[in-house]
């Protein structure tokens, strides 16, 4: 299902619906494949490090992911694993990365609302991250984080268990970002397309927070002016809407991500 425009007889296109479990199974796919490229073409992959999940669903309890060492930029849908609550791989036939079901099966379990969860280990994100510091409201842009961002201040060495999982999921509470001290970012949302735009928004907040406070004192949006934005730029639609044009022209340069 290949979105092209965002506008269908003068009005905005909404977030699809499905007449079927496997319809929607299928779309779910699409779009993660369709995100781990996009990542890929922004530099976000730095290694083996990072990954982005989606439930299933039908089995709401398992989730979708990339395989353990292929790189983001090759992709398929064909090859992404379905991971149970166990942390078994059910189908597919690549590897798990223990970091991706040690992080992200906690949040899904403790977020219900949560479709999709985005994370990877990039440059800004991570030179951000070990500061400690949550971003400020220094542009439109990073203002749809306002107050609906979160810190966690835990840093205790590689995520391999689910215990710590619990903890950035507690950190996270109903937020649609945190900045994971010490080793980059991860965000959530109601979609692939949500979780992964806020990715790219929040690295590029971090980015230009560090680059302002580079050479002065950035100047902070009126608090009330920044949770009206918030409020109007950092819904799950908006989110949603804003990746549409990546969707775009991934499927149009790299069709064969849809394999």
């Amino acid at each position: 299902m290949v979105q092209t425009s965002l506008v269908c007889n003068g009005s905005l296109v909404k977030p699809p619906t499905f007449t079927s479990t496997e319809a929607e199974r299928r779309h779910r796919q699409e779009l993660l494949a369709a995100a781990l490229r996009i990542f890929a073409r922004l530099g976000f992959v730095q290694g083996l490090g990072g990954h982005i999940t989606v439930r299933d669903p039908e089995l709401t309890d398992h989730f979708w992911v990339n395989p353990f060492g292929i790189h983001f930029s090759r992709v398929r849908v064909s090859d992404l694993i379905l991971v149970n609550p166990e942390g078994e791989v059910v189908r597919g036939s690549g590897a798990l990365n223990q970091a991706a079901y040690a992080i992200h099966s906690p949040i899904y379990q403790a977020r219900p609302d949560v479709v999709a969860v985005a994370h990877a280990h990039s440059f800004y994100g991570k030179t951000w991250s070990s500061l400690g510091r949550l971003l400020d409201p220094i542009t439109q842009d990073s203002a749809v984080f306002y107050q609906d961002h979160a810190l966690f201040d835990d840093f205790k060495g590689i995520v391999l268990d689910t215990e710590e999982g619990k903890r950035i999921a507690q950190a996270l509470g109903d937020r649609k970002a945190v900045i994971l001290r010490n080793h980059g970012l991860l965000t959530v949302g109601h979609s692939v397309d949500e979780a992964a735009w806020w990715f790219i928004r929040l690295e590029d907040a971090a980015k230009s927070q560090l680059l302002a406070e580079a050479v002065g004192k950035p100047i902070t949006i009126d608090h009330n002016l920044a949770l009206e934005i918030q409020k109007r730029n950092g819904t799950h639609e908006a989110g949603w809407r804003a990746f549409q044009y990546l969707w775009d022209e991934i499927t149009h340069d790299q069709p064969d991500l849809l394999d």
